[in-house]
């Protein structure tokens, strides 16, 4: 009987452990854009690679990982992870920062952890916690070796990506850089971060612009767009084409030392797994894990190509 009282004791203090651990239990909702083009198809990896690995390590820490193709879509996932999973932190890159910024916003309010990824909000201080790359060195290292490849000056063309916070930052930061060096920049639109937008983008620059010098495409995926419709024009008078974020076929090209790929710029797809990483840190422990955590941009050129060449990489 002594025996059978300490089994059911023990048995009833495993249960009420185990209540109590299922009570314990935080959820971090992760919100992403799919996979629309390359960055994104590298980010999409990491972050689901992230979401298992630590489910794994933390036993008291549930994921919920939800990814938008397009702006509205992502408000209603949000929204669908407050209302039914009850989420105390969420993880957020931005599929465009005007129209996530009020769910968001509703978010921290009501009391949950936010941490947001690359493509800020519009209304500053609503996260607790910002992972990026350095958005204004992106451009700025993007705008430097313009400036070192074009010593006389030149004519260019300029591809932003989608409308948000970053891209703005990127673009002030190049534009600055290439002030007064005599680079003229005669035509600046949106590829929105994608092949197919910047192929008809490049086609309508060449056939409004005679001559080209160069063009900052300042993205690999929209690299790949320009690179097409130049090659479709029979177009010789581009130099060089001035790409970024390290996609692994830019990178070789690099390396194998084409002259229309002579440089990358770093903006490592890997960061959402440092803010899921980070979230998680500050769910679980008291490690202070708020503020900004900026991820430097790195010239890529033939001499240290090898260096950022990851040929196993989704990207």
């Amino acid at each position: 009987m002594k025996y059978t009282k300490t089994v059911i004791a023990a048995a009833l203090a495993t249960a009420v452990s185990g209540a109590a651990l299922a009570e314990d239990v935080k959820v971090i909702g992760v919100s992403i854009p799919a996979a629309t083009h390359g960055w994104a198809g590298g980010m999409n990896f990491h972050a689901k690679e992230t979401v298992e690995r630590l489910e794994e390590v933390y036993p008291g820490l549930d994921f919920v990982l939800a990814t938008a193709s397009d702006p509205g879509k992502q408000v209603n996932d949000i929204e669908d992870m407050v209302a039914t999973r009850n989420i105390d932190a969420l993880v957020v890159l931005p599929f465009e920062s005007d129209p996530l910024t009020p769910p968001v916003q509703a978010v921290a309010a009501s009391g949950a952890w936010v941490t947001v990824v690359d493509r800020g909000l519009s209304v500053p201080g609503i996260e607790d916690l910002y992972v990026a790359g350095d958005n204004s060195g992106f451009g700025k290292v993007s705008g430097d070796f313009m400036v070192s490849q074009m010593p006389e000056g030149g004519d260019i063309v300029v591809f932003r990506g989608i409308p948000t916070t970053i891209d703005n930052e990127r673009v002030d930061a190049f534009t600055a850089a290439i002030e007064g060096s005599g680079i003229n920049v005669l035509d600046m639109e949106h590829g929105n971060w994608n092949r197919d937008d910047s192929f008809t983008v490049m086609q309508d620059f060449l056939s409004k612009y005679p001559k080209i010098d160069a063009v900052w495409a300042s993205d690999d995926d929209m690299a790949i767009g320009v690179l097409a419709a130049i090659e479709a024009a029979g177009r010789d008078d581009i130099q060089f084409v001035l790409g970024g974020a390290g996609m692994k076929e830019m990178i070789k090209r690099t390396a194998d030392g084409d002259a229309m790929i002579p440089a990358n710029v770093t903006y490592p797809p890997a960061m959402i797994a440092t803010a899921i990483e980070l979230t998680a840190v500050g769910m679980t422990s008291n490690a202070p894990v708020s503020g900004t955590f900026v991820i430097g941009s790195v010239l890529v050129t033939q001499d240290n190509a090898m260096d950022f060449y990851y040929p196993d990489s989704p990207f």
